[in-house]
């Protein structure tokens, strides 16, 4: 019998035996292994949960209820359960489900989640608005271990303990996030997993006390401290009940009675629960359980062997040139040191790491921190790359202004899957990243328009004694050669691809290739486009720019950022303080003014029209449009 496809929603988990219980829970599995193999996604992720999300819904009564999921990337096993198992197939896919949980797609998603560590602080504001509210339901946030090492989190915890909200905190601990968890939290967490039940202790001694018979005060007040020196000794969770939760745990997250005992305990508790859950990454299937960190995000996979689904003809992603590059610099230069935010295999920087373990340092999902630590060190004589996905840089704006750039220091950020990522959609997107930095003074910012320029771009970076963004897209680069030796780039020089009497397309970093096929399209209507790899979006080429305004007089800026304080709006604030005499026309492309949903990178640029062709189209429509307005 096929119980999964009787459950269309929560309420119908209710009445399931555990044995039923067991069987959705390996069919849910089966469902998870299909769809990701097809359409990639957070398989390992998900795996582990199946039993904790099952026992959840059991328990708990979304929507009324609230399960907010910290990242989300755990959360299909709720998609599953939340009344969307049909269109499941259709996760990750344009115009399908999402692969976080989003507010607009389910009432039972109570919260947009896509980054981490951000569960506490919003299941937190949730329970004071219940209780604001006057209303009575249960809120919850689920977290991983690795998420706990972010600093939001803590803070999360610290305000919830103090303000003694009726809260449900659920660590899922899995020993690892996307990377091995690193810092003391993750240290004491393991100790945690070994260590003897508080709640098994606590019933233990209480049992004890009960049945000595009637004692002197002064001898009850001397027991009474003992049992508050000795728990800090045998007690595991007494970090969670110093800052105000009582801890229930750890108990196995593949035990469904065992997760639903605990759960329920927790739901009587009127006051900050922390629930320790341990869990397999990867559970049920073995490729996953094996290799958790492949397989925590995967493209498309070979079911029967997990092999990945891939291209062998693909050039090299700029990720690994970026990675061998940098490899190749840290020999020659003991004073340059590699910085990730818990994603060293993400970002390349594990090669670093294996070459130079004494000059490289995770410093866990805590970007802000990677950021500041860099600028001691910077400070201090050495040059820092610190690696983060554009999206998460994004947290440590104020540090990468008031820490580094307002010193000035050496220190090179290096912005992987700037653009457009696909699948992932609008909290993994990085696309706002030339807005935000672009207004900071001291910044160099620049892009590649082919992974050899990467190369050339860094080995520019790591010189420089000024702090430096280099930005760079998710996926195979062109398949430039990069063999050629090393060398330094003329910072703030743009470089003339093509020459074209009609008008320029300045296009900057992986749109530098769409603007010369769009200039071979606009060729075939008849008309001469230019095409200049602007490289860097500041400081601006001025002396080319205003040359090419006095000559074509027509400029097409062409960017994978949004539009809102852009490149383009650079080139164009640029012009208009270079030739107070105006006179030229500047066309911006780029993002719009709103979040891009998920889709493959192909499917957005076209629905963007920034595919060559849609470039194409749009430029030789404005041409027209401006002739026409010309001669009237």
């Amino acid at each position: 019998m096929n119980l999964l496809q009787h459950i269309h929603s929560p309420q119908d988990l209710k009445q399931l035996s555990y044995e039923q219980l067991e069987t959705l829970c390996a069919e849910i599995r089966s469902l998870l292994i299909d769809v990701t193999s097809r359409n990639g996604g957070h398989l390992a992720p998900n795996l582990g949960v199946v039993e904790l999300t099952v026992a959840l819904h059991k328990v708990f009564s979304c929507p009324r209820d609230k399960i907010v999921w910290d990242v989300g990337h755990q959360a299909y096993v709720h998609k599953i359960l939340t009344g969307r198992q049909e269109a499941f197939r259709t996760l990750r896919q344009f115009g399908g489900l999402c692969g976080f949980p989003r507010r607009d797609e389910s009432p039972c998603d109570c919260f947009g989640t896509g980054h981490s560590s951000t569960s506490i602080s919003a299941a937190l504001g949730i329970a004071c608005a219940r209780d604001l509210a006057g209303e009575d339901y249960n809120v919850l946030a689920v977290i991983g271990d690795g998420a706990l090492t972010g600093g939001e989190a803590i803070e999360g915890l610290n305000n919830a303990g103090a303000l003694k909200k009726r809260l449900i905190v659920v660590l899922n601990d899995n020993e690892m996030s996307i990377s091995r968890n690193v810092g003391a939290l993750s240290a004491y967490l393991t100790d945690l997993r070994t260590a003897p039940s508080y709640s098994r202790f606590k019933a233990d001694i209480e049992a004890f006390l009960k049945a000595i018979p009637t004692i002197g005060d002064s001898v009850a007040k001397t027991v009474a401290r003992l049992k508050d020196s000795l728990k800090y000794f045998v007690v595991p969770g007494m970090f969670f009940e110093d800052l105000g939760f009582t801890y229930l745990g750890p108990v196995d997250g593949h035990h469904l009675p065992a997760l639903v005992e605990t759960l329920e305990k927790a739901k009587t508790l009127h006051c900050p629960v922390l629930v320790h859950v341990l869990t397999k990454k990867g559970k049920g299937y073995l490729p996953a359980e094996q290799s958790p960190n492949k397989f925590h995000g995967t493209g498309p996979f070979e079911v029967p062997t997990g092999r990945k689904i891939t291209d062998p003809d693909a050039p090299p992603s700029y990720t690994s040139v970026f990675s061998r590059t940098l490899v190749e610099l840290g020999g020659k230069d003991r004073k340059i040191v590699a910085i990730t935010a818990a994603m060293p295999e993400g970002t390349g920087l594990d090669a670093f790491g294996r070459c130079y373990p004494d000059r490289f340092f995770d410093a866990a999902i805590a970007e802000q921190h990677a950021v500041t630590m860099g600028a001691g060190m910077a400070a201090n004589g050495y040059h820092p790359v610190v690696a983060i996905y554009s999206t998460f840089a994004q947290r440590a704006f104020d540090q990468i202004l008031h820490d580094v750039a307002m010193q000035d220091l050496p220190f090179t950020l290096c912005l992987d899957r700037a653009g457009l990522v696909g699948d992932d959609g609008a909290t993994h997107h990085g696309n706002f990243d030339l807005s935000y930095l672009r207004l900071i003074p001291n910044l160099i910012i620049m892009a590649p328009k082919d992974e050899d320029e990467l190369r050339h771009m860094l080995a520019t970076a790591v010189h420089c004694p000024h702090p430096t963004v280099l930005r760079y897209p998710r996926g195979a680069g062109l398949g430039a050669d990069t063999t050629g030796p090393l060398h330094d780039l003329a910072i703030g020089v743009s470089e003339r691809l093509r020459d074209g009497a009609d008008l320029d397309i300045w296009g900057i970093g992986s749109m530098v290739d769409t603007a010369v096929k769009a200039a071979d399209l606009l060729a075939q209507k008849g008309i001469a486009a230019g095409v200049v790899n602007a490289r860097f979006a500041k400081p601006l080429d001025e002396k080319a720019l205003l040359e090419a305004a006095k000559t074509k007089r027509i400029i097409v800026t062409l960017e994978e950022n949004a539009l809102c304080g852009g490149f383009g709006e650079g080139v164009l604030a640029a012009l208009e303080r270079l030739d107070a005499a105006g006179g030229f026309r500047v066309l911006n492309l780029g993002m719009p003014d709103r979040f891009i949903p998920h889709g493959s990178r192909a499917q957005l640029l076209r629905s963007l029209r920034l595919d060559p062709e849609g470039v194409a189209d749009t430029i030789a429509t404005r041409l027209d449009e401006w002739k026409r307005a010309e001669q009237q």
